[in-house]
């Protein structure tokens, strides 16, 4: 019986309804608020990454792009844990569907617009001409920069879906490849086994880096409209 490489990023679906909302929910469970007065340390280490997070990602903004800040932190909180659950066995990732991280980055970047066009509308204005730009020029560079403004959201998305993608398609082919070479030769088996464990750790790091990347992005586009 052949397999699809792709089975495992369909929607599941429980008595033929989608769950992917309750799969989008459940990571809110790894993140308990503090009940006492001393925290233990999952949310004392939770905090501490928290702080850190959010005072390297902030430094460069105004006091009107700090007001954000909590938007930034749940968002990368989010898509860190939801990229890590993906990770376990027999698992869905949300963040592999396209539409979802759509659903993500179009709101945050057509808000960072807004703002920007409405408390810097002439700087905003000003991105789409740069100074000094000879006449007959001018045409072509408003329409290229507004593609490029219109294309941003989707570089977003499609950047995030395609890094979290390729990684599980591949360690479904090296896994998948390790398991034929166990009846073949052990040897190359456990090389094999042993990239894939590699590779792993790698994704493990890659889940992280990839929602720190969109939201830094996010904080970027932001920082231009503030």
């Amino acid at each position: 019986m052949n397999e699809n490489l792709f089975t495992s990023f369909t929607t599941p679906t429980m008595m033929g309804l989608p769950i992917v909302v309750l799969i989008i929910m459940f990571p809110s469970i790894l993140f308990p608020s503090p009940n006492r007065l001393i925290n233990n340390r999952l949310v004392s280490l939770q905090q501490w990454l928290v702080q850190l997070t959010s005072k390297q990602m902030l430094a460069i903004h105004s006091h009107k792009g700090q007001t954000w800040a909590l938007m930034l932190m749940s968002l990368i909180l989010f898509i860190g844990s939801t990229n890590l659950l993906g990770l376990l066995p027999h698992s869905f990732t949300p963040t592999t569907q396209l539409s979802m991280n759509l659903g993500m980055a179009i709101p945050l970047w057509a808000g960072a617009v807004v703002t920007g066009f409405r408390y810097k509308t002439k700087a905003s204005l000003a991105h789409f001409l740069p100074q000094g730009t000879p006449i007959p020029l001018i045409p072509m560079l408003v329409i290229i920069e507004t593609i490029s403004l219109f294309i941003q959201p989707v570089a977003l998305a499609v950047r995030l879906t395609a890094n979290i993608t390729a990684g599980h398609l591949l360690m479904h082919l090296i896994g998948g490849a390790a398991l034929v070479l166990m009846n073949i030769s052990a040897s190359i088996a456990l090389i094999t086994f042993i990239i894939l464990i590699l590779l792993t750790i790698l994704e493990f790091a890659v889940a992280l880096i990839q929602a720190y990347v969109f939201t830094l992005l996010v904080s970027l586009y932001l920082h231009d409209n503030t």
